[in-house]
């Protein structure tokens, strides 16, 4: 049975390296304080003590972290990865980090001889179980193309976006301010259609059906209406996305307004404590602001 390291079995990692287990990988891991996910108790996994471990067993290791500090900490800290990662091995980011900081990494990967692909993904918790999640992918094609058949057991919609370490996060973070701004384009639509005495969820089923219909008036339209704000992508993970949106954009002096308008919003949203509900919640800072507050 070959072996895949895996570190970040969470939200979603934990269904993502289930589907590679499926396939018939044994994973090696550390854990993390929540322990091993119930999605793994019966899958094939060898836990070992630090990332180190992790990389001098495996000639791919795959991380799905929160932040990019807790990939550079994995991957650059003391005992981590790049201490026992393996000549000719293949390290797959697939966490949500700073294309700035992602390129650092890939070559202090690079400088042990080993191969880096950055594949952060989309589709949250529901497309990690159901293994459709979109992966944006950059780095070199021979390395995608080994990586490959791994994506397809995780992902549907899989593009190597550039050969170049770091397009793959720009990729995301380009994903990342879309959704953002659609989920508060569909929150003041609805907001106002309640406000002016009509029933959102006729307006939203009359709008599915015209050129403003999107997944995120299907989705997150729903939820806003029905109140179910138990996260899929929390409003903390965005506000982390679009803090990364904003730092780089800074950096190569590309303006986003509508993004820095979503981000103040998000950060209203977690000043009222909202911070872990879905992202979908931004709604409810424009119902604060409009004197129009909905029971959740």
């Amino acid at each position: 049975m070959k072996k895949i390291g895996f570190i970040g079995l969470g939200v979603m990692g934990a269904p993502m390296a289930s589907h590679l287990s499926d396939a018939g990988f044994a994973l090696v891991t550390t854990l993390n304080k929540s322990g091993l996910s119930l999605t793994l108790k019966d899958k094939s996994v060898v836990v070992v003590s630090t990332p180190r471990e992790v990389a001098s067993q495996c000639d791919v290791i795959i991380t799905m972290l929160p932040d990019t500090p807790d990939v550079s900490k994995v991957v650059c800290g003391e005992a981590g990865l790049i201490e026992g990662i393996r000549v000719n091995s293949l390290l797959i980011d697939m966490s949500s980090i700073s294309p700035i900081v992602t390129r650092e990494i890939a070559s202090s990967v690079k400088s042990k001889g080993a191969k880096f692909l950055d594949a952060p993904v989309s589709g949250g918790e529901v497309g990690a179980k159901a293994a459709t999640l979109t992966i944006m992918v950059g780095g070199e094609r021979a390395s995608f193309e080994q990586a490959l058949p791994l994506f397809k057991l995780m992902g549907k919609n899989i593009t190597l976006i550039d050969k170049e370490n770091g397009a793959g996060q720009v990729c995301k973070i380009a994903n990342q301010i879309i959704v953002a701004l659609t989920i508060e384009a569909v929150g003041e639509a609805l907001v106002f259609a309640s406000k002016a005495g009509c029933d959102p969820a006729v307006v939203r089923a009359a709008l599915q059906g015209g050129f403003a219909g999107s997944r995120i008036l299907d989705l997150h339209g729903e939820r806003m209406i029905k109140r179910t704000f138990d996260p899929g992508f929390s409003i903390q993970l965005h506000q982390k996305d679009l803090n990364l949106a904003l730092t780089a954009a800074q950096s190569i002096g590309v303006a986003l307004p509508g993004t820095a308008t979503c981000q103040q919003l998000f950060n209203s949203c977690g000043a009222a404590g909202l911070a872990q509900r879905d992202h979908s919640a931004l709604v409810q800072a424009i119902e604060k602001m409009s004197g129009h507050a909905i029971a959740s």
